[in-house]
């Protein structure tokens, strides 16, 4: 390509950056630990080119952590059986310690609907 004599040529003045390198500063901005402004002054990196990278890795990240429908199914099942049992935990401790301490607490700081299943709870406890 030419240029007239007068004009200076438009040099590249950007480095080049291994792949794992753009995938970690991603990861780190993506995980909470740093912001993109930080990143920016910390590696030297322009913000522009950071949103370019996460922008264009994004979807590579997806690709690779992609699981069956079946798969993600039984995953958010095990975890539905597992908030359900620290549910129950939880609502018992809390009528263990309204029978203590005698106050009932649920009806005055928790939903309506919580602390209405807690008192069902209770009532069967009595029984």
């Amino acid at each position: 390509m030419e240029t007239p004599e007068n004009q200076p040529v438009r040099r590249r003045n950007g480095k080049q950056v291994s792949f794992e390198y753009k995938l970690s500063v991603i990861q780190q901005i993506n995980n909470g630990q740093i912001s993109l402004n930080f990143a920016s002054k910390k590696y030297n990196i322009s913000k522009s080119t950071i949103e370019y990278w996460m922008k264009k890795l994004t979807n590579y990240e997806q690709t690779t952590k992609s699981i069956s429908k079946d798969d993600e199914i039984r995953l958010l099942k095990s975890k539905i059986e597992d908030l359900e049992a620290v549910k129950t935990f939880q609502q018992e401790i809390i009528i263990e310690f309204e029978s203590v301490t005698g106050e009932e607490l649920s009806k005055k700081y928790l939903p309506d609907w919580l602390a209405n299943e807690i008192q069902r709870k209770k009532k069967k406890l009595l029984k």
